[in-house]
């Protein structure tokens, strides 16, 4: 087996007196998009801050690419070419559109190509690309968050819940997305709860329940087993169609 790009190991994250993460084993393979599902308050988002060293593992180990970046700071970790779009957004409100972009990009220039191609994707960031992104709707600014993550090429994309209140034309604008970034050699983590969004995109999963993952497989064999995913989720996937 190649070497994953990603792997956590026995990883423990406390938050103050809560013992969020209790063991988490996990390993993202090179390419491709990994899918994390699971209930609310299972870990998964703590899981990809806790990779982004915004919290820090109390025990266990993160290694990308070979290196244990378990204790490392969040802007060397970036560095390293890993980005997260939070579930919150977090866009600069007081910022354009572009001025958000400009932010993450390389050297305080653009990449007029690449802003091209993403546009491609969203159109609605060219024509509100001098607006304060403070004005726009939720979507609006989530497109603009994706944008910020990948308006430089990154080794990994750790993305929390993108399609959370999105309309379906953006949903697809999303998927569309994430297929080109996979075929560029990207690697793509997704913590999402639109099941029919991950089932057609991702290639492998993880389950999380009470801060570990109770499974891991290929997303194709969690799809087509209904019986695999009541048991793993309390529903199966066609409810959410």
């Amino acid at each position: 087996m190649p070497e994953p790009l990603l792997s956590l190991s026995g990883v423990h994250t406390h938050i103050g007196q809560y013992h969020i993460l209790q063991g988490v084993d996990l390993v993202v393979p090179r390419g491709g998009l990994s899918v994390l599902l699971g209930r609310n308050g299972a870990g998964k988002t703590t899981t990809l801050r806790t990779i982004m060293g915004l919290w820090k593992a109390s025990a266990g180990s993160i290694v990308f690419e070979g290196r244990d970046i378990t204790k490392m700071s969040t802007p060397d970790i970036a560095r390293l070419g890993i980005a997260y779009v939070p579930e919150s957004m977090a866009v600069f409100s007081e910022l354009t559109v572009r001025e958000n972009l400009l932010l993450a990009a390389r050297g305080g220039a653009l990449d007029s190509a690449r802003v091209d191609w993403i546009c491609g994707f969203f159109p609605a960031l060219k024509k509100f690309w001098n607006y304060p992104a403070g004005n726009l709707s939720g979507g609006q600014k989530q497109m603009v968050a994706i944008a910020r993550a990948i308006v430089e090429p990154k080794k990994l994309l750790l993305v929390d819940e993108p399609t959370k209140g999105l309309a379906p034309a953006i949903v697809q604008s999303l998927m569309a997305a994430f297929r080109e970034l996979k075929d560029l050699d990207s690697t793509i983590l997704l913590v999402e709860q639109n099941f029919n969004f991950v089932r057609t995109l991702g290639d492998t999963v993880g389950v999380m329940d009470d801060g570990r993952v109770a499974h891991a497989g290929a997303m194709r064999e969690l799809a087509e087993d209904d019986a695999l995913q009541t048991r793993l989720l309390g529903l199966s996937l066609d409810s959410h169609q």
